[in-house]
């Protein structure tokens, strides 16, 4: 079963590009719309589940229905944190320690289940279903992160992006130059890239006073919703050119 996407550079580049759309989409519905966290959540989540469904039931690789998952964990991932940290009152610090507590039990049943965590070798419906709700817990862990940096700490949103970063930094160090599980490096690159994803779509959403570039919600979303379509085309237009070219050598 060959049906998640590689782990190349593209993928952590469409993966911050998805995240960082998924904070400017899931703010663009719940605050900007005013349809509120918890409706939209609710909404969200469904998406989620829908796509989950073509992505368990297809029987190959399909880079436009592989990110339109992701896509649909950070969007929702964005709203349920902001439903817990907000609407429920919780904060950002306590929100995403129990976040931490979900995310970790997730992995511990994972583990439990007789499936290998390691995200190159999943072969069966039962581990795709723990690889599908670890994302969606992680990208939910990476928005209250995101937020309490930007908010909570007194960085600010460009200081919360430049310490997630170079985090994400020595992460790529630790891989190349350190003997640390590679499944480890994997899951904690993961939850990273949601948080600078988060940090990100905010410092282009919000406005001057608040340390932002007021580009908003929509003109945000437009822009990183074409560069991501792009990006997945260029992901198809090469896996499709790839079997070509094996085919011709042989």
């Amino acid at each position: 079963m060959n049906k998640l996407a590689p782990i190349t550079l593209a993928f952590w580049v469409m993966k911050i590009c998805a995240t960082t759309l998924g904070e400017t989409a899931g703010d663009l519905l719940s605050m900007t719309l005013d349809v509120g966290y918890a409706v939209s959540s609710m909404l969200l989540i469904s998406v989620f589940l829908v796509t989950l469904f073509g992505q368990l039931y297809t029987r190959r690789y399909h880079p436009m229905l592989y990110w339109l998952v992701i896509l649909s964990t950070s969007t929702a991932g964005t709203t349920l944190s902001d439903f817990m940290d907000r609407t429920l009152g919780l904060g950002y610090a306590p929100g995403s320690a129990i976040l931490i507590g979900i995310l970790l039990l997730t992995f511990l049943i994972w583990r439990l289940s007789g499936n290998p965590l390691d995200v190159t070798r999943i072969k069966n419906r039962t581990g795709e279903v723990f690889y599908w709700v670890a994302i969606l817990f992680s990208n939910t862990l990476g928005t209250a992160l995101g937020d309490y940096l930007a908010d909570d700490s007194g960085l600010g949103f460009a200081g919360g992006a430049l310490l997630i970063g170079s985090a994400i930094a020595l992460v790529v160090v630790a891989r190349y130059w350190t003997r640390l599980p590679g499944v480890l490096l994997f899951w904690v690159a993961f939850v990273l890239t949601r948080p600078f994803g988060a940090t990100l779509g905010d410092f282009l959403t919000k406005p001057h006073d608040k340390g932002g570039l007021d580009f908003g919600t929509i003109g945000s979303s437009a822009v990183l919703g074409g560069v991501l379509v792009v990006l997945v085309l260029m992901e198809s237009w090469y896996q499709k050119r790839e079997p070509r070219q094996a085919l011709e050598a042989s």
